[in-house]
């Protein structure tokens, strides 16, 4: 047996000689020429200053928008889980308008922080895509109080779409 690395996707032992990770399936070469590419990740905190929601909804608005134009591809979302005892608001709230947000086709997906795990198959087809997430530091800790949105360039002609649909999506809540 040659000698052993560990795939960046599914964690699993394989030889380095090997092409595919017989686990997951994912190339090796493939992930090797994503960690080279343009990959940009910002991280934002909506729940810094303990705003109201209203004020939080407008901030996730203006930085979905502002990550879109920047070729942002993935964006982590802190908007906390309610560990104060009022329900998490911001979290259900900014959940739902990611929700409404991915129906209309506005961003690519999100992932919940709890659901952030190597071992979920979207996750894994996650990693597949940004193999830099293997590093993340929230991966596979079940943080509630994250969401991560996954973006894409080619939505930048939804942006405009971005003020009207989040401004309603509160008022119908």
């Amino acid at each position: 047996m040659g000698s052993m690395m560990v795939c960046d996707i599914c964690g699993n032992e394989l030889e380095k000689s090997s092409l595919s990770c017989p686990y997951c399936g994912s190339s090796v070469a493939a992930v090797e020429i994503a960690k080279n590419k343009g990959f940009v990740q910002r991280t934002v905190n909506l729940e810094a200053g303990r705003p109201v929601v209203e004020v939080a909804l407008k901030k996730l608005n203006e930085v979905i928008e502002d990550s879109i134009r920047n070729d942002v591809k993935v964006l982590t979302i802190i908007h906390g889980y309610g560990s104060s005892g009022k329900g998490g608001v911001i979290r259900s709230e900014c959940r739902k308008v990611l929700d409404f947000l991915k129906s209309k086709g506005a961003i690519s997906d999100y992932v919940a922080g709890e659901n952030f795990n190597r071992r979920s198959g979207p996750v894994r087809a996650l990693l597949q895509r940004y193999p830099q997430l293997v590093s993340d530091k929230h991966l596979n800790r079940g943080n509630r109080g994250i969401s991560l949105v996954i973006l894409s360039s080619t939505l930048l002609l939804l942006v405009d779409l971005l003020s009207t649909t989040c401004y309603y999506a509160t008022l119908w809540s």
